[in-house]
This record gives structure tokens, C-alpha cells and sequence, in this order.
């Protein structure tokens, strides 16, 4: 298991009790209008509580204290709690387009109301039902975390304006996720940006800049940038990986289930480049098959290391790593500030989940 920083525990701490009780009001609320009500805000509270490695917060919380803010401020735990719902919302609407069964190690929202639905023997179609409530419970989590965002007079205007554009490029970085996966004709720098937009930025980028613009520095959160985005990049090219090879213990997600849902990643682009043999070529045409077993997933990974697409894979995220702590050295931060920096970049490209 790789070494958690320290300040990540303490940090999760306090956003994960700020959520809990934004939810357990809200349901206390709800359920007085109807005891139905509570289901769906109860499974998006068991999403958030089941685990997650509460990355988002963690920047905010070093953006807001790199910017002058005081690390006890209720403010920044508000914003890392903000990002956690939005996180929520990422995880049930992306597994509903996944089609994915399990998340953190229990079944998907989607699949649990599907299951609710059809052991109850309700009337309706089960799929349809359970995706409809996850869809709903998505958007819940999403309002939700425009509610916990500190608002003005208490946070600067650019807040708003960088908050609405950073939910604005997830949006559009799961499409192109998603048309990459419908065409599987992704290369290697569509794959990058991909990587980029759809998970990258919205995890260490824009929650160092949050953080920063929240502290009343906006200086510091345009250079951030180049800390925050060449290691937002390595944070999702080390998910592609475990995407493919992580152990389902500890991502919570069946061994290769990229494979089986055919996400367009780096690895992917670089293998199909140079795939030249016939079985090479017929081998990776059957990524995206959901009926992909044991056997065939490790004849994917044994075809990954034989054409070198991992390595190139690993060579980037460290050459990545290295980018975003050398700039470290650019941007005027005290030497707490740095070190926490530069154990998290480390704790990042080095996770087992």
C-alpha cells in the first residue's frame, strides 16, 4: 500500500464530516415530506463515505494555505467538501454511461436501484429505473456542491467564474471520453487531452487554483497552473494504468474493466500505433467487449508490455512528475507549502488506487 501523507487524512477528516452532515440535514429534511426521499440521498452519502482518496480537498486546502489563507478557515473545508459532491456526481453520472457494476468495492448507484426495483417487483423496466435515479442523484450531488462553495461577499468574483469553467470542461472531457470509446480511433495526443480534461485538471489544477482565489491571491493561482496541470495529467495517466492492472481490492473495480469498457487512453493509442502483426491487431480489437475474462485481460496486459506501451506509459508520468515539482522551485512558497506539494505530486504517481 503507498505511504497516505499525512495532512490527507486530516484533511479527508473534516470534508468528510462537512458532507455527512450537509446530507444527513438534507435528508432529515426530505424524509419529513416523504420517507421515500431518503434513498436516493442516502446512497449518495454511502458513495462518498464509502472512500475515495479525497485529492481534490487536499489541493484546495494547500492552494487556500499557499495563498495566504488560514488552514482552520471553515471556508476551505466548505470548498474541498464542494469538490467531494462534485466528484459524487462524477462517479454515478460516469458509471451510468460506463455501464460499470461495482464502485468502491459495492454495486454502482444505477445498479442498486436497479436491483431495489426489480426485487420489490415494481412496475417498469429495472434498467431504466435504476439509471433514471442515479441520473437524479447525480444532479442532487451537483446542486449540492453549488450549495457548500463559499459564495460572495465571501469569495472573490473570479471564484464563480473559474468554478462554472472547471464543471463546464469536465462535462466536455467526458464526451470526448465517450465519442473515444464509441470510435476507439483515439491517438496519442487525443488521448492525452482527454486525460487531461475529463479528470486531470478538475483534480489538482483547478482545486490548487480554488484554493488560491479563495486565500484572495490570484496571482498565485494562475502559476499554480504549471505545478497543477503536468501532475493533474500524471494523476489520471497512473489511473489508465490501474485501469488495466490495479488490484480490485483496492480500486474497488473488477481487474481490466477499462479494457472491458474500451476507454481511449494512452496506453491504448500507443499499443494500436504499434500493433503489426494480425493477432496483435485482432487482440486489441477486443477491448470494449464487456464478456473479456481473466484470460484475455492478461493476454492485454502481457500485449501492452510486449509492444512497450507501458513503459512509455510510466516514462511519461515521471517525466511529468518531475515538470510539476521543478516548477515548485519557480513559484514563491513557504517551505511547508512546498514539501506538502511535493509529497503529494509523490503520493500521486506512486498510488495503488
Amino acid at each position: 500500500m503507498t505511504h497516505v501523507p499525512g495532512d490527507v487524512l486530516e484533511i479527508a477528516a473534516r470534508v468528510e464530516a462537512r458532507v455527512v452532515q450537509l446530507l444527513d440535514d438534507e435528508t432529515k429534511r426530505w424524509q419529513a415530506l416523504d420517507p421515500s426521499l431518503a434513498a436516493p440521498l442516502d446512497a449518495v452519502r454511502a458513495l462518498v463515505v464509502a472512500g475515495g482518496k479525497r485529492l481534490r480537498p487536499v489541493f484546495c486546502h494547500w492552494g487556500f494555505v499557499a495563498g495566504g489563507g488560514d488552514p482552520t478557515d471553515p471556508r476551505v473545508t466548505d470548498a474541498g467538501a464542494a469538490f467531494e459532491m462534485l466528484q459524487a456526481f462524477a462517479l454515478i453520472h460516469d458509471d451510468v454511461m460506463d455501464g460499470s457494476a461495482t464502485r468502491r468495492g459495492a454495486p454502482a448507484l444505477h445498479r442498486h436501484f436497479h436491483d431495489h426495483h426489480q426485487s420489490n417487483s415494481w412496475g417498469g423496466e429495472s434498467r431504466r429505473f435504476g439509471e433514471g435515479v442515479a441520473i437524479l442523484a447525480g444532479d442532487l450531488a451537483l446542486v449540492y456542491s453549488d450549495v457548500l462553495l463559499p459564495a460572495a461577499p465571501d469569495a472573490p468574483r473570479e471564484l464563480a467564474t473559474l468554478w462554472h469553467e472547471l464543471r463546464i470542461e469536465l462535462n466536455i472531457g467526458q464526451y470526448l471520453d465517450l465519442a473515444g470509446t464509441a470510435t476507439g480511433g483515439v491517438d496519442r495526443e487525443g488521448a492525452r487531452q482527454i486525460a487531461r480534461m475529463k479528470s486531470g485538471r478538475y483534480t489538482i489544477e483547478k482545486p490548487l487554483q480554488v484554493g488560491a482565489l479563495l486565500a484572495g491571491n490570484p496571482d498565485l493561482a494562475e502559476e499554480l497552473s504549471s505545478y497543477g496541470d503536468p501532475l493533474g495529467e500524471a494523476f489520471q495517466l497512473r489511473d489508465d494504468v490501474l485501469g488495466v492492472w490495479g488490484a480490485a481490492e483496492r480500486t474497488g473495480k473488477p481487474v481490466g474493466d477499462d479494457l472491458r469498457e474500451g476507454k481511449p487512453t494512452l496506453l491504448m493509442a500507443i499499443a494500436t500505433e504499434r500493433a503489426r502483426t494480425k493477432s496483435h491487431q485482432e487482440l486489441l480489437g477486443s477491448v470494449g467487449r464487456e464478456d473479456l475474462d481473466d484470460t484475455d485481460v492478461s493476454n492485454l496486459q502481457n500485449l501492452f508490455v510486449e509492444l512497450g506501451a507501458l513503459d512509455d506509459v510510466e516514462a511519461e508520468i515521471t517525466k511529468l512528475h518531475a515538470q510539476a515539482v521543478d516548477a515548485l522551485g519557480e513559484i514563491e512558497l513557504t517551505d511547508k507549502v512546498s514539501k506538502s506539494l511535493r509529497d503529494l505530486a509523490d503520493f500521486v504517481v506512486a498510488r495503488d488506487s
